[in-house]
């Protein structure tokens, strides 16, 4: 039996949903956070993303859907490794949709890169739309884990490929412990003077503790219609790279 996952909320346990509170708290972020991410992860952000898109396999010519796009950024990484492709970025908070629009017209992408306002556990498009599904650290903010793995796996065409990259729990002792520390106590009060809300970046480590990681995630996959999964551990555990088709 596939364990439930807890669910933990940016700001409330009652009130407003998750998914709410979700699209509020990148609301409210949206103009401090790439700056945030480049230094909180000392630009490895940028490197992780290009080694996800690496093993996206997206044919010529073919469709792109990036779910929780936020910024943009791993969209752009899609359209910078697959020049000829068409993207369609995904996002529930219009405030960062918004800034990647912006960046969208500065890099001169006209209308091959669509970013568009809407809800991963309800997609607004045709099943087997899209040779190819990206998330990068999306998943763990999705309301219903199992709807949303399901609607990417319903918009997917067959024999294509979803790739995750999200934060995962280091398993390597003393790393483990010390980084621990680091995602507890030290980044929560950095993400405060950088953005004002502490909460959100408290929310980050509490979401990344209560996410089923690693087998425990390329199971939930299989259970939600995919086949072949894997994952790929990256810079001793922090995050990895999910891998999985659709039959």
């Amino acid at each position: 039996m596939t364990k439930a996952v807890k669910e933990v909320k940016p700001y409330q346990e009652e009130g407003p949903s998750k998914k709410e509170q979700v699209r509020q708290m990148f609301d409210n972020i949206a103009p401090h956070y790439d700056l945030l991410n480049k230094v909180l992860s000392a630009g490895t952000d940028k490197k992780w993303r290009k080694k996800a898109i690496a093993g996206i396999e997206l044919p010529e010519g073919g469709k792109a859907l990036d779910v929780a796009t936020g910024t943009g950024d791993l969209a752009f990484e899609i359209k910078r490794q697959y020049p000829q492709a068409d993207i369609t970025g995904l996002d529930i908070a219009e405030n960062m949709l918004e800034i990647a629009r912006e960046k969208s017209v500065k890099r001169g992408h006209g209308n091959s890169i669509v970013f568009v306002a809407g809800d991963s556990e309800n997609l607004p498009f045709e099943s087997n739309s899209f040779d190819a599904v990206s998330v990068a650290f999306g998943v763990r903010n999705f309301g219903d884990l199992d709807q949303g793995l399901k609607e990417i796996c319903r918009v997917l065409k067959p024999g294509g490929r979803l790739v995750v990259l999200e934060f995962t729990k280091p398993r390597i002792f003393p790393f483990k412990q010390l980084f621990g520390m680091y995602f507890k106590h030290v980044l929560p009060r950095i993400g405060s003077l950088g953005s004002g809300d502490r909460k959100a970046y408290q929310y980050l480590y509490e979401s990344v503790q209560a996410f089923p990681d690693f087998e425990a995630f390329t199971d939930r996959l299989e259970k939600n219609g995919f086949i072949n999964t894997t994952y790929n551990a990256l810079s001793l555990g922090i995050c990895a790279i999910y891998s999985a088709d659709k039959s």
